[in-house]
């Protein structure tokens, strides 16, 4: 059932369902999540069972932004690292997921029974009235990972969510997420902070925050540790090799491979790309933007839409090479893995 998450009824209603044990679809800034009581062990474990996901795959916990946020990040975190507080400082409320070690005995079953759990501040007003009403019923923080079928397409709209969830599931309908992708992810329990995942906070504006701050502190990249941090679950939400992916296969390709492709192509193709190209009659075509935010604002419901015209592949431009579009071309090289 789709409600208006501007209306503050839906969202004592949805306040209420949370502190039952009920899971809601909850729209943030990045992309709609399919939420439940993070201290609730038996509540999370229905969203594992909703998606389909495994249950050592961690969650990331969602924390209201008011005065006890600071309170909040005591129940989950054990500690918070001096270049965690200045990343809170700087990106909070908004697309940031912070890797720090979990406090023993709180949100296992949420953290994937790691010893590590993620935490985010989003920045959507009805995200917020929804974690701020929750919280007044003694709901400390929300597990919420995408609301999609585990590995699938990410979910922007609150129709994308029913699509994926039936009537059964309540959603507070937020319009479509602003950001698009998921949030960019940050691990603190190592020492120094390092992507894990990238998004709309680029790796540029984080060591800029660590740069002003004159902290020796230095982001580091998952590639450049790889081989040392080779675990047999994931660290957190999202960053499995193949992810993020339609039905249809994607194959990601250079305009000039692609236009060369196009010569030859097969029946049932569907093209998505920036460059001005010669396609062949019967091929779905949908432009890509060629402003990076524009792209991650569209991706998943660019992807959905293709899938959803019946094709066997989905032949994407390779994004361009640059920070500013490192969350989208994450996205896609999952998609395509």
């Amino acid at each position: 059932m789709v409600v208006d998450g501007r209306d503050p009824s839906a969202v004592q209603r949805a306040a209420q369902a949370l502190r039952a044990g009920e899971l809601l679809g909850l729209p943030t800034e990045t992309v709609y999540g399919l939420a439940a009581d993070a201290g609730n062990d038996a509540a999370v474990a229905k969203i594992y069972a909703a998606k389909g996901r495994p249950p050592g795959h961690p969650l990331i916990v969602h924390l209201a932004d008011e005065s006890g946020t600071r309170e909040a990040l005591a129940h989950f975190a054990a500690e918070v690292p001096a270049f965690a507080w200045l990343l809170m400082d700087a990106f909070w409320p908004g697309p940031l997921t912070l890797i720090l070690p979990r406090r023993a005995g709180v949100a296992a079953t949420a953290a994937g029974g790691q010893d590590s759990i993620g935490l985010r501040c989003p920045a959507h007003p009805v995200a917020q009235a929804v974690l701020r009403a929750a919280r007044a019923l003694g709901v400390v923080g929300l597990a919420a990972p995408s609301a999609n079928q585990f590995g699938r397409v990410s979910p922007t709209t609150a129709a994308h969510v029913q699509a994926e969830f039936g009537e059964g599931l309540l959603i507070l309908d937020g319009g479509p997420c602003e950001v698009g992708i998921e949030s960019t992810i940050v691990d603190c329990t190592r020492g120094a902070p390092v992507l894990l995942r990238p998004g709309q906070i680029t790796r540029v504006r984080i060591d800029e925050v660590l740069r002003a701050a004159g902290t020796d502190a230095r982001l580091r990249d998952q590639h450049e540790i790889a081989a040392r941090t080779a675990e047999a679950a994931p660290r957190a939400s999202g960053t499995l090799e193949s992810h993020y992916a339609p039905r249809a296969k994607v194959r990601l390709m250079d305009a000039g491979a692609l236009q060369l492709a196009l010569q030859d192509s097969p029946a049932r193709i569907a093209v998505y790309a920036r460059a001005r190209l010669t396609l062949p009659a019967g091929i779905v075509h949908r432009p890509m933007p060629t402003e990076a935010s524009a792209a991650a604002y569209e991706l998943f419901a660019a992807l959905r839409a293709l899938d959803e015209a019946g094709v066997r592949e989905i032949w994407v431009e390779t994004p361009p090479d640059a920070p500013a579009w490192e969350g989208v071309a994450d996205r896609l090289r999952r998609a395509a893995a």
